[in-house]
């Protein structure tokens, strides 16, 4: 059972033509509405609660415009039809990509609003608790990467939205305590971010080895796709493959990095301030410490 699709023809491959997805639509204008009601009618309300950045929105309008660009532009269409690796560009962007953006758009005073609520605090402390999120996305992971679970999700836009709409979730979760900075809910020291995306990268290496590896078509689906771009199947998989395991892998890599590069600066800001201090007292006293 497919939903169905407004089609706008056009010239040139059928593989280019533009499908729009209400449903991808309707989702994504729910965002957006969603985050303009809260920055601009609900603010004004809530104490203390200050205008937010362009940069802020900026952000959160490019985390919405990835998954639009992911589930409902021209790259759904290929995944959904011709090739795996365009399967797996669209996983990456919805894990990795999207949902730091979003978080990162998203003002604090809005977050505490939200979920420092009776009621809501305790459950939300449990659900984005860094253990339980990465429990939870590699195993989703692992279930959407089952060959009978992709050739479902692939021949039921229903089952596949859903699927989607679970990463996004799944990774949201993965993310807050990297991103986010929200006193009374989890949330990691830059050297524990580090190590968190560092085993973070580890299990998408291992389903993208098996992949590699694999000297036949691992999808029915895609084994039985038409053929474009001039790649076989085992080719189209492996340079999905390539996509989970090493563009995958920079990306979580380049988070570390800044994690790195913050703690470093840190505590280099640290070691320079008790002879601050020291400078400080010293003046008072009508002393020059570089005398």
């Amino acid at each position: 059972m497919t939903m169905p699709l407004l089609h706008i023809a056009g010239q040139g491959p059928e593989w280019l033509q533009w499908h729009l997805h209400p449903d991808v639509l309707v989702l994504v204008a729910g965002l957006l509405i969603a985050y303009w009601y809260a920055v601009v009618v609900w603010r004004p309300r809530i104490s203390g609660a200050k205008r937010i950045g362009r940069s802020q929105a900026i952000l959160y309008c490019s985390g919405v415009g990835v998954i639009y660009l992911a589930a409902g532009s021209p790259v759904h269409d290929l995944a959904e039809n011709y090739l795996f690796s365009v399967h797996m560009t669209q996983h990456m962007l919805l894990s990795l990509v999207a949902p730091p953006l979003l978080l990162a758009g998203i003002p604090t005073w809005l977050y505490e609003a939200v979920l420092l609520r009776k009621g809501v605090v305790a459950v939300a402390r449990v659900m984005l608790n860094p253990l339980v999120a990465i429990f939870s996305l590699n195993m989703l992971l692992v279930i959407t990467h089952l060959p009978h679970v992709v050739d479902y999700a692939l021949t039921h836009h229903w089952f596949h939205f859903v699927v989607h709409a679970l990463i996004v979730t799944a990774s949201v979760q993965m993310w807050w305590s990297v991103i986010t900075r929200v006193p009374g809910l989890p949330q990691l020291s830059y050297p524990y971010q580090m190590a968190y995306l560092f085993v973070q990268s580890l299990v998408p290496s291992v389903i993208g080895s098996f992949i590699t590896f694999s000297s036949t078509p691992v999808y029915d689906f895609y084994a039985e796709a038409p053929r474009i771009w001039g790649m076989t199947a085992v080719e189209d998989q492996q340079v999905a493959a390539f996509i989970m395991k090493v563009i995958g892998s920079l990306i979580l890599w380049g988070f570390i990095g800044v994690a790195f590069f913050k703690w470093y600066e840190r505590d280099q800001a640290d070691a320079k301030l008790p002879w601050s201090e020291v400078e400080q007292e010293l003046s008072d006293l009508g002393l020059s410490p570089r005398a």
